[in-house]
């Protein structure tokens, strides 16, 4: 039994992607993996049923634990706010509570310049990605403050650096960043810690990117120090675990750079 057993976490954009090898290539679904292991009750979110399905799948039946798939699309001209308060309340229905709330979702039209944006490819970034984290905070902070919970988002290196042809992106990002550390101000006195993650791994996403985008690629993702990539389970999928655990509840409104010792430079 892993210390997770009887909890519940919801990890938006975690459905099975597949890299051209055949290897999972999906952050969500490392980050479900890693909860999976330490026993935990999964609410997992995504665009497409199939991935969400197959994730289901394959980790009721390795870990042994219930995952609920909920299709959910936050994006503009919709009702987000109900989009997000269903996934929240059949999570609470049918599990009891929300101990963690991991905000991984995210698209966008990365490898445009910011001239040839469209006000489209602005907002796809936003409601995504900016937008979700906060209506999915705001929709779980009631049972979070009851479990004294965690919150993890997901922010990227390309708000940090300012990433050739990423700005919507990074503008979303970037107001998760801030949108965090607000948070974190809040809802300390509710025991609970909100921390963000910035990335660096080989996914699905990325292997899309490099072959849509060579010369934005080329141009924004270069090979960390340590010589590779991270792996979405254990060198992202257990650091969340740990953001979660009680020794690290004192850690609160930080970003985490887990990108093989880029940290901030770019």
């Amino acid at each position: 039994m892993g210390f997770l057993t009887g909890k519940t976490a919801i990890i938006t954009g975690a459905g099975r992607a597949v890299l051209s090898d055949g290897s999972c290539g999906s952050i969500g679904y490392g980050i479900a993996t890693a909860f999976a292991k330490e026993g935990a009750n999964l609410v997992i979110t995504g665009r497409n049923v199939k991935k969400l399905e197959e994730a289901k799948n394959e980790l009721e039946a390795k870990y042994g634990i219930r995952v609920l798939p909920v299709q959910a699309d936050v994006c503009a001209g919709t009702d987000n706010e109900a989009t997000v308060q269903n996934v929240v309340n059949q999570a609470v229905d049918i599990f009891g509570g929300i101990q963690v709330l991991v905000n991984n979702a995210q698209a966008s039209a990365s490898g445009v310049p910011l001239a040839e944006h469209t006000t489209e490819q602005f907002d796809l970034a936003l409601y995504s990605g900016l937008y979700a984290a906060f209506y999915y905070m705001k929709a779980c902070y009631p049972y979070l403050a009851k479990s004294k919970g965690s919150v993890i988002n997901f922010a990227s290196g390309a708000g940090l650096f300012g990433n050739f042809g990423q700005c919507a992106y990074a503008a979303a990002k970037e107001g998760i960043r801030g949108l965090s550390r607000v948070a974190a101000t809040e809802w300390g006195k509710d025991g609970i810690n909100v921390n963000v993650i910035c990335p660096l791994a080989w996914t699905a996403k990325l292997e899309q990117f490099q072959q849509a985008y060579p010369d934005a690629f080329k141009a924004n993702v270069k090979m960390p120090p340590m010589g590779h990539y991270a792996n979405p389970e254990t060198e992202i999928g257990r650091v969340c675990v740990q953001l979660a655990m009680p020794d690290f509840k004192y850690l609160s409104g930080e970003t985490l750079t887990l990108e093989g010792g880029m940290g901030l430079r770019p």
